[in-house]
């Protein structure tokens, strides 16, 4: 298992693995022709740090029974989960050139039969926050004996709240009280072809989830220190589950993507994927500086 690293060089570690994520995003869709770019910038910084910091896990044993677990349900942000497992050890990076083409390991949605590290196969938006919540209920009930219970995280989309069986899983997942369970909500305020506020209105979103019994954190989904507090704060919760509701702008670091409903399906020109490539560049080079300076 790695050592763990602390200080605001930890900060810029997580801020340079993150900028570098981005840009094997944007290289993996733009070739496939085919993707969630925007969505892949909106939760990759939420991703790197857990898998580079909060989560106990073994890229080289993806099996180990006393590891914590991940559920992507916004499954359509794959190329974000990829890039980062790739990153984390648990398979070459060399795949990534293969991401959804024919007779690949990395499909458009997660498949736990042909990836290594992913938990459960998503992509039918409201069914992972579920699955979430009986698996964090089957470990703790398996492993409280022994005080070392795995803890699951899930990963939701704010459009995907409007899915009525995310609320049955938050009733199940208070009523069991699993303090081993944290939802994490991709906050960027966008859908599929509308804000969604216009679309099905969602807030108060975090008067809602307390109403439900959940403990409740807000951060900045793209402050690596905010971020870091609110999974440690998270992890402290007794007898509750947690959800932590991350602001996040989608299309996060490429300034013409960022917060343009025109980005839910859209790959970039071979000028804008240049024009992006620029923009990713320049944040990894000064990322990379701060640790070097």
């Amino acid at each position: 298992m790695d050592a763990p690293i602390h200080g605001d060089k930890e900060l810029y570690q997580l801020q340079t693995q993150a900028w570098q994520s981005r840009l094997r995003a944007l290289e993996m869709g733009t070739r496939a022709g085919i993707g969630h770019i925007a969505h892949d910038f909106s939760c990759l910084d939420i991703l790197t740090v857990l898998y580079f910091k909060i989560m106990r896990i073994n890229p080289e044993n993806p099996s180990w029974e006393e590891r914590d677990r991940f559920v992507l349900s916004k499954g359509h942000s794959v190329g974000a989960l990829y890039v980062t497992l790739a990153a984390r050890g648990f398979f070459p990076l060399s795949w990534l050139a293969t991401y959804q083409g024919f007779n690949t390991r990395l499909p458009g949605h997660p498949d736990r039969k042909t990836v290594p590290g992913i938990e459960h196969n998503t992509g039918a938006l409201g069914h992972g926050f579920s699955v979430a919540v009986g698996m964090a209920a089957g470990l703790y009930d398996h492993n409280r004996k022994n005080n070392i219970v795995p803890h699951v995280y899930v990963l939701l989309g704010d459009g995907e709240l409007q899915e009525g069986s995310n609320w049955e899983a938050a009733m199940l997942g208070a009523h069991l009280q699993l303090s081993n369970l944290t939802a994490i909500v991709d906050r960027n305020g966008l859908q599929q072809g509308n804000f969604t506020e216009e679309t099905v209105r969602l807030e108060s979103l975090r008067a809602k989830w307390e109403s439900f019994g959940w403990a409740t954190l807000g951060c900045n989904g793209h402050d690596f220190a905010d971020l870091v507090q609110a999974f440690n704060e998270s992890s402290t919760s007794d007898n509750q589950p947690q959800v932590i509701i991350a602001k996040t702008i989608k299309g996060c670091g490429v300034g013409f993507m960022e917060n343009q409903t025109s980005w839910h399906h859209r790959i970039p020109t071979q000028e804008e994927f240049s024009e992006a490539c620029k923009e990713i560049k320049k944040n990894l080079a000064l990322q990379k500086g701060f640790i070097n300076g």
